[in-house]
């Protein structure tokens, strides 16, 4: 017998409109100035997710700062411009409005502020010691789930790779999953941060950590996905596509924050910090490819997913039903027109090796279903390529 804990944020609150709750939430906390962190994007445009969140936090009472310097796969030098803003308009909470870069971004403002020295020097699990400002997560993407999690993924831009800090003290105390936000989001993004989502569920699905609570979070999440995700895409004003791509990613999030993931993530953070790539495009290349090599150390849980993900299984034995997942892997990913390999990306075979052997150290890499060499990752890497 194994013992459990389950971590989500104090409130989640989710459905169309829900953005207009921020203030009010916002002063329940105690909040009296906000740090708005997001990208100049967002903040610029007319009527959009920056906006309303304001124009909430003001009907509240409460005061506003910027720092919109957001960038993808958020590096420590954007979060220390981050946390000099913080501090000199004497903020006391932070509210992150965005995807995963933008709550990624107010995490580590957040850890910054309450921890000396290097960021990089807490990568690993429950290496804070400090309580954060309070955070609130605006979310404006189904994908990454930073929202409701405790991971904070940041680039050391010296040595040119990921790192990813694990706390319960990472989670934002209120997250918001307003569909409405999404409804513009284009479609090479919804496809990317869908098949993010994706990857969260079925790594945690068939994580060594899962368990009965996170399976059945996952569970639905990849049934979700797979009715839904390539009508986000082909019309990104389909709202109960939206909606349902937005729960989606938030129990994929509830899912692993608590059931952890694998080499899927281990691998991408490589391709993130050397290469820059977008996260779920990472992810979703690699997805196939990881679970191929997975399948044997739980093919039961391989022909689920097959079923959950829609494909007709009757009559076949559990191997052949387990290939099948697979399949609507593959297919899923072209179908919503995620790039086919990592050449096309620009990857060079090169750096297989290094990126192999950094991402064994990588903390998702312990929770892997099967466990693997350098040699295996970087056959994966080659499988990918």
């Amino acid at each position: 017998m194994r013992m459990y804990d389950y971590l989500v944020p104090s409130v989640n609150f989710m459905g169309a409109g829900c953005v207009s709750k921020v203030g009010e939430r916002c002063k329940i906390l105690g909040g009296k100035k906000a740090l708005i962190v997001t990208d100049s994007f967002m903040k610029n445009m007319e009527g959009g997710a920056v906006e309303l969140t304001v124009k909430s936090l003001k009907e509240a009472g409460l005061d506003v700062a910027y720092f919109d310097g957001v960038v993808p796969n958020p590096k420590d030098i954007t979060v220390k411009m981050g946390l000099d803003v913080f501090k000199s308009e004497n903020c006391d909470m932070i509210v992150t409005v965005g995807g995963g870069s933008a709550h990624d971004c107010g995490k580590g403002i957040g850890i910054s502020a309450t921890h000396e020295g290097d960021l990089y020097s807490y990568a690993g699990i429950e290496t804070l010691t400090n309580p954060l400002p309070p955070i609130v997560a605006v979310n404006t993407t189904a994908g990454t789930a930073s929202e409701v999690t405790r991971h904070c993924v940041i680039t050391n831009t010296e040595k040119k790779v990921k790192f990813v800090i694990v706390s319960w003290r990472n989670l934002p105390l209120a997250s918001f999953n307003d569909p409405m936000l999404m409804l513009k989001i284009p479609a090479g993004l919804t496809a990317a941060t869908g098949m993010d989502a994706l990857t969260h569920s079925i790594e945690s699905y068939v994580s060594k950590d899962a368990n009965p609570v996170t399976d059945a979070a996952a569970i639905q999440s990849i049934k979700l996905i797979a009715n839904n995700l390539r009508q986000a895409v082909a019309l990104g004003e389909n709202l109960e596509a939206r909606e349902n791509m937005a729960y989606a990613s938030l129990l994929a999030g509830m899912a692993f924050n608590n059931a952890n993931l694998g080499y899927v993530h281990a691998m991408a953070h490589q391709l993130g910090g050397l290469y820059d790539m977008p996260h779920g495009v990472a992810n979703a290349m690699l997805l196939p490819h990881v679970e191929k090599y997975n399948l044997i150390s739980n093919p039961q849980k391989f022909a689920d997913i097959a079923e959950f993900m829609g494909e007709n299984i009757d009559g076949l034995s559990v191997m052949e039903a387990a290939e099948k997942a697979i399949d609507a892997m593959f297919r899923l990913s072209q179908d919503v027109g995620i790039p086919a390999s990592l050449k096309e990306m620009g990857v060079k075979e090169e750096d297989f090796e290094k990126m192999a052997f950094m991402a064994l150290k990588d903390g998702n890499a312990f929770s892997n279903p099967r466990k693997g060499n350098e040699q295996d990752i970087i056959n994966i890497f080659k499988a990918a390529y």
